[in-house]
């Protein structure tokens, strides 16, 4: 049930404009690409490993790529064609893998596992199912979900986020608007595979839509032993930012450096609950996701977009950039990268294309910091962002550990709101790489 609109909220964060238009019109299919390129490192944890060969034929929802290791994801083929090349790539955020060209010909053939009956499948032929499908979460971060779904301790509470606090971006918004009813299911099998009985699907009150879409589905489904709670939180930017969320509907803090689960919760983003209802009940791997295309192309909208397509192609299907000097981000304009070419293909993280336009981005000239607390009264991680980028710059990264840098979780609130235009979030990120790179030696 839908318990109302509510004050509750975390302390800290900030109010950049939503820029939500795209949430008002209906999604739609993507055209089909010409060609795919499936990365074998779109996930966190290690690559995946081919198996095809050059020359190979290949159906839309084959396995072309196994998983390696504990923390790994399988990859699917999104296209129906042939294997062109497999290849090192560089990725989005500067990384080399392997992978995969597909360059389609004729007619989609599709390759679906065999269906499962949730309700009495066990916990553990659906947890299965759900790594045999690649997927992983469809929030950004992209963790492998079978993973995540086995925590080495037991924990009582499912959270869905449905926040999408993110500006401009709106896929998860049409996704609970298009199919509640698939992304409630998902919910109720995940509860089962953690062998949860209480789910809480959070929502920001900007939302109210799919507030009540989601809570007239709650009650279509109940009866199932499972207790579906559907609750409004505070629009605020970072409220999708999971430890955010647990603090706000289950009044728990999970400590710093520890996980979700330490205080017997497990967070799912609405669209991986999708997924995991259409791998279990449909048999259908993940090769496709709702991709949010904004900002300055001639018809923003939201595409059902299949893994692998060439950015380019997305641009072209809004009716390409309307401004002349534009950066193109993957995600959002708080969390996003800003991509120096478009020829880099969607990811099973990709969750939008936001094109900023001059007036958008940031000057890149920035000022002493002048000691002004402002970065500090907004992180809701409750840390100093202006001492790490001062000790940063000067390189020490040890004293960023000692101050508890790892805990940050990169939102940008503290760039978007210092008078100095400090590139706050681009130091802290630099000292976590560097911090990890000297726990390797």
């Amino acid at each position: 049930m839908f318990h109302g609109l509510t004050t509750r909220t975390f302390p800290g964060g900030v109010h950049p404009p939503e820029c939500k238009h795209t949430s008002a019109s209906a999604s739609l299919e993507a055209p089909r690409p010409e060609k795919v390129i499936l990365m074998l490192s779109q996930h966190t944890g290690s690559p995946a490993r081919s198996l095809v060969s050059v020359g190979d034929p290949v159906v839309t929802g084959q396995k072309v790529a196994e998983k390696t290791g504990f923390i790994s994801a399988a990859v699917h083929a999104s296209l129906t064609g042939v294997v062109k090349a497999i290849e090192m790539r560089t990725g989005p955020a500067g990384n080399r893998s392997e992978a995969i060209v597909v360059e389609g010909s004729g007619p989609d053939e599709f390759r679906f596992l065999e269906p499962l009956d949730w309700a009495t499948a066990t916990p553990e032929a659906l947890r299965n199912r759900v790594g045999e499908a690649g997927i992983v979460g469809l929030g950004g971060a992209a963790f492998p979900t079978e993973v995540k779904l086995a925590p080495p301790r037991p924990v009582d509470t499912l959270l869905v986020n449905g926040c999408e606090c993110e500006p401009y971006l709106t896929a998860d918004h049409r996704l609970m608007l298009e199919k509640p009813v698939p992304v409630l299911t998902g919910a109720l099998i995940i509860a089962r595979i953690l062998k949860v009985n209480s789910v809480v699907v959070g929502i920001e009150d900007n939302k109210s839509d799919a507030l009540e879409q989601l809570s007239r589905s709650a009650r279509e489904l109940a009866g199932t032993g499972v207790s579906i709670r559907v609750e409004a939180v505070r629009s605020k930017y970072p409220q999708g930012a999971e430890k955010n969320l647990i603090q706000v509907l289950l009044k728990r803090l999970v400590p710093p450096g520890k996980l979700p689960m330490e205080v017997g919760a497990v967070v799912s983003n609405v669209g991986t609950a999708l997924a995991v209802c259409e791998a279990v009940m449909l048999g259908k791997p993940l090769y496709e996701r709702m991709v949010t295309v904004s900002g300055c192309v001639r018809r923003p909208a939201n595409l059902l977009v299949r893994i692998g397509t060439p950015i380019s192609a997305l641009i072209e299907a809004c009716g390409g950039i309307t401004e002349p000097e534009a950066a193109v981000v993957m995600g959002g304009p708080m969390m996003g990268l800003p991509l120096p070419s478009l020829d880099f293909p969607v990811l099973k993280g990709t969750s939008g294309l936001t094109v900023l336009g001059p007036d958008q981005l940031r000057n890149a000239r920035f000022e002493p910091c002048i000691r002004c607390g402002r970065c500090v009264d907004i992180c809701p991680m409750f840390l100093q962002p202006y001492l790490y980028a001062l000790l940063a710059d000067r390189g020490r990264h040890e004293d960023c550990e000692a101050a508890a840098v790892m805990d940050c979780i990169e939102c940008g609130a503290c760039t978007y709101t210092c008078p100095a235009n400090r590139p706050l979030t681009q130091w802290i990120k630099l000292a976590k790489t560097k911090i990890l790179q000297s726990r390797k030696k």
